[in-house]
């Protein structure tokens, strides 16, 4: 698409401390209002994250497929491919990325009827930033525990069952 790219709006690495081992999360922010994209990428840099921007669903969709995101946060009502429209192109290519739908005007009937896009969390516009800050947060938190395995009790194997379990 000549004159439409994703942008990066970096500036996560600048405001990591030394010490951080971790790279910042990757975030993509799709919304056609400039306003709303540049509030919610500040935010979010200033929080640390890494962030690119979309100007519309097709732009993303170009982005989603040459980059690795770990968050997907996107309007619904935009020209050329909807939030959710994208979202089902998410889902159809087996991306497992969590997706943020923020929206002046839910889609419910929409999103009740393909309860398989499995939206991370929805956020009502107009938002705070403390509301974007603390869905992504949260989003994020429980992305990271669901990859990684349950730790068991170093002793759960040595103890024998009759001690672990009583059975009236």
């Amino acid at each position: 698409m000549k004159g439409h790219q994703v942008l990066p709006a970096r500036g996560a690495v600048s405001t990591r401390l030394p010490s951080q081992t971790n790279p910042p999360q990757r975030i993509l922010v799709v919304d056609d209002e400039s306003s709303v994209r540049q509030l919610s990428t500040e935010v979010l840099i200033h929080s640390g994250y890494d962030v690119d921007v979309a100007e519309d669903g097709a732009v993303a969709w170009q982005a989603l497929n040459t980059e690795s995101y770990d968050l997907l946060i996107t309007d619904h009502n935009m020209p050329k491919v909807t939030g959710v429209e994208l979202v089902k192109k998410v889902r159809s290519a087996r991306m497992a990325l969590p997706v943020i739908l923020a929206s002046g005007a839910m889609p419910t009937e929409e999103l009740n009827r393909h309860p398989w896009l499995q939206l991370a969390a929805t956020l009502l516009k107009p938002f705070t930033p403390e509301e974007l800050l603390g869905a992504v947060q949260e989003v994020l938190r429980a992305t990271d525990y669901a990859g990684e395995p349950i730790a068991q009790s170093p002793n759960w194997q040595s103890q024998p069952s009759a001690d672990r379990w009583q059975l009236s």
